[in-house]
Order: C-alpha cells, then structure tokens, then sequence
C-alpha cells in the first residue's frame, strides 16, 4: 500500500506526530493509501519555511519564476497516465475525465508561465507638474491553499501556478479525501531545483493543521476552495489578523429553458452539466426552470436522456458516464435531500434512489425531478450529486426572478435562440458566470468568481492573476 509523507522546506517528512489517516477509493471502498495527519507543528514547519524563503523568491525576476511552471507542465505530461489512474482510484473519477484534470492541469501551469512578462503595473496622473505617481503590484507573501476533493489536482494548480508566478510562497493543503494525486505530484516537482520553502505540501485535519494555518499572521492571502461553512470559519478565523481571503464556496446554478431553444443542444447540454463527476462540481446545473409551452417536450426529452446516463467502474473499457459519490456522508445527503423532495410533492421521473446491483461503492442513481416549487430545499440548498429537480414556469420574467431567489450566485445558464433574452439574462441573473447554449464548464483564461454566499474574489485569467498581488503607490516628486 501507498504511504505518502508532507513536503516541506524541500524535503519529504511525516507528521510530527507520526499519525497517518487512510484513503479510501469510492468505488472499491478500500483503502489505498496512508497519508499523513498534520497537526499545528507540521502548519508552524510549512509557515517558517515559506515565510524564509519568500523574499529571495520574490526578488527573482518573474521570467525566471516562470521557468518552474513550464518544467512542473512537463513533468506533468510526461506522467499524465499515471497521474490520471491515481486520480481515478482516490475519487472515483472516470479516467476520461480523469484524464482531462490531468491535462488541463499541465495547460494551467503553461498559461500562468506564459504571463512572466504580461502582467503590469500603472502610471497615474498627477495633480502636480513635478511629480510622477506610479503603482506597483507586488507579491502578497505567503499562501495558503486549500483544496477540494472535486478537482483536487486542477483546483492545485490554480492556487499554485499563480503563486509562484507573482513572487508569493505557498503551503498547500489537499483534501484529507483526494491527497494522493497532490502528493505524486509534489515527487514530480521534488528534481527541478525549485528553491526550498517556495512550494510545500501538508495535509490533515482541518480543525487542527487548517487552522492553525490561516489564524498564523505570517500569512498574506488564503484561498479557498470548498463549502460556504468552510468559507465562513475561515473568514472567522482570519478576523484578527485581517488576512485577506480569496474563497469560492459552490453554487445552486439555475437553468433557464425558453420555449425557442434548440431542445436537441439542451437537453444533451443540460445532461452533461449534472452528471458530470456524478453531480460533484461547483458549477453543475443544479436546477432546472422551463417556460411552460415546452416543459413537457423537455421533461419527456430529459426523462429519456437521464435514463440513458451510465454509472460504474471508473477504470472500465467502456467509461460510464458517471461513478460513485465521495464518501458514504455524501450519497447519504443526496438520499436524503430527494426523500424530503418526494415528501414534498416532487415526481420522481428517473432514479430517486441508491444504486443496486453494484458490488461495492457509494452510487446514487441518476435523478430527474418534476413537479418541484422554489420553496422546496432541494431547489434552495446545493444537491452536489446527480438529481434535477425542474420548474416550470409561465414565461421569461419567471424564470429570472426564481433564478436569482438564492442565496448563492457563481454560475447559471440560459438556452434560447432569441438575442435579446440572452441579454437580458446577462444583465440580470445575479452570478459570476452566465453560459449561453452551452455546457456549465469555465475556461482558463476566464475569471471564476461568485456572488453572494457563493465566494470572494476569483481564479483564473488575468483577474485570478491579481489576487496573488497587492498594490504599492510611489509618489516621486522631482
């Protein structure tokens, strides 16, 4: 069996307590590695090595910063099959998806590295003849980031890449779910000469090694990736030292189907932004609102097409279209959400019910919901699994006030043929990312932010970029 250690200061190392934790794969429900449980002692390593090493790293010009980026993307490449197995056993990935988190994740360091001479500051008028005023983006110091289990790689680079591109240091903490594809990497990255402290990796518990890492005043920026509870004892622990946070904390994405849309494209587009993961991204279309003159050519349409949605062996000749959830905690949730959605009045249409007849694994079958109210909870309250529960609506206006009836605000989707609803939902559905006739999927050079409970700042582009960075205003006077 697996057994990984932290690595820190350059160097690979257990716990201080020498506690380790298991991993279970999802599908198998088996361990297939130990990890090491970091306490505050391993988070007070990480911060003393990080916290030495960022001046020097800073003071590197920012091309040759970007040298590292280019080397951790071909270290990438160059074992993208065996990233990609490891990636599928810890979450139950399917390996083409598994597959693209991997590549993706090597493109992401390549697009970082290629903004080393991109990225700029400002020269400002003055109010005075004799004097130039010019503003500076300077690196944030030391971070810290925390990751998911969804995209545990990606979400890695987005927090990494731009960290080590701006001059900032970083302590990276995986989730105690997914660490293993993390750590491979970090074996990857060990042989580039990547200076010590610059990049380290800790995992365990966030109770104790997470909070001790973002209540530490060394810190000059947390970035978060996972649940709005999460999100909301960070920003709790950070009070004392005003640290600032960057936190993107999942969604309820609404889609609105018009009654001129090309129903082929929606409902393929639609299927594939809820089971993709089974149900598990941030930005998956969580619900579903449609006009009333094709609600039932949509529901008829959809119940075919979430009947036909395949689930099993992520490592199968023929990928499935979907494997198990993360854990035994998660499938309970989404059984329980959708019971209370029946006893609520909801139709089940597909699934609505724990997968038989598989030999092991936390399978939730796919689910279509019909008859749903915007007062029910599984319309209000993020599902993260693979159920859909649609609304219908009387027309357009309708559907954009339940859309935006929510407390979280990162992605929504429209699918019409009609220009001047694709602008209207533009300019009023309250979220950081609107698609139009298209799957829920964002791009590298894009900004992924939220509103509302949904997160603070972003990732990605040249946005994302400047979260890593901070403004210095010089006054020179002549």
């Amino acid at each position: 069996m697996k057994s990984y250690q932290q690595y820190i200061n350059g160097e690979f190392r257990d716990a201080v307590s020498g506690e380790q934790f298991e991993v279970i794969n999802p599908f198998t429900e088996k361990v297939v590695s130990m990890a090491p449980k970091g306490n505050a002692e391993d988070a007070a390593l990480a911060l003393e090595a990080a916290t030495a090493a960022q001046k020097a790293w800073a003071a590197k010009p920012c091309s040759e910063r970007a040298v590292y980026l280019t080397k951790m993307a071909e270290a990438i490449r160059a074992n993208r099959v065996m990233l990609a197995e490891t990636l599928a056993e810890e979450q139950a990935k399917v390996m083409p998806l598994a597959q693209v988190e991997i590549d993706a994740t090597a493109a992401y360091f390549d697009y970082y590295a290629g903004w080393s001479n991109k990225y700029e500051g400002e020269v400002i008028q003055s109010d005075r003849p004799t004097e130039n005023i010019l503003l500076y983006r300077q690196p944030v110091g030391v971070v810290v980031g925390i990751c998911p289990w969804n995209f545990p790689f990606f979400v890695m680079a987005r927090k990494v890449a731009p960290s080590i591109l701006t001059g900032c240091t970083i302590i990276l903490k995986p989730s105690s779910d997914t660490p293993n594809t993390t750590f491979e990497f970090a074996k990857l990255i060990a042989g580039i000469g990547l200076p010590k402290g610059v990049l380290n990796f800790v995992s365990g518990g966030g109770s104790t090694l997470g909070d001790a890492l973002v209540r530490s005043p060394e810190v000059g920026l947390i970035t978060l990736t996972g649940s709005v509870e999460t999100g909301q004892r960070i920003i709790s622990a950070t009070a004392e030292n005003i640290t600032k946070t960057s936190l993107e904390l999942g969604g309820k994405a609404p889609v609105i189907v018009c009654a001129d849309c090309d129903m082929d494209l929606t409902v393929k587009a639609v299927v594939a932004s809820r089971v993709i993961f089974s149900g598990q991204v941030c930005n998956c279309a969580e619900r579903v609102y449609v006009e009333s003159p094709v609600y039932d050519e949509f529901m008829e349409r959809m119940t075919k097409a979430m009947s036909e949605v395949t689930y099993g062996d992520p490592f199968a000749k023929t990928p499935p279209d979907m494997s198990s959830q993360i854990n035994a905690a998660q499938l309970d949730k989404i059984a329980a959400m959708v019971d209370r959605a029946k006893a609520e009045g909801a139709e089940v249409l597909v699934g609505g019910k724990r997968a038989e007849g598989q030999p092991s694994g936390y399978f939730y079958e796919p689910t279509l919901l019909a008859g749903c109210t915007q007062d029910m909870e599984i319309i209000r309250k993020e599902i993260f699994g693979p159920a859909l529960p649609v609304v219908k609506v009387d027309d357009f206006d309708e559907a954009i006030e339940l859309s935006n009836d929510c407390e979280y605000g990162l992605t929504s989707s429209i699918f019409t043929s009609n220009m001047s609803k694709t602008m209207r939902a533009i300019n009023e559905l309250r979220f950081g990312e609107t698609y139009v006739n298209r799957e829920h999927f964002e791009a590298i050079q894009g900004f992924h932010a939220g509103w509302r409970k949904s997160g603070i700042g972003g990732a990605d582009g040249k946005h994302g970029l400047y979260e890593y960075l901070q403004t210095h205003v010089a006054y020179i006077q002549y």
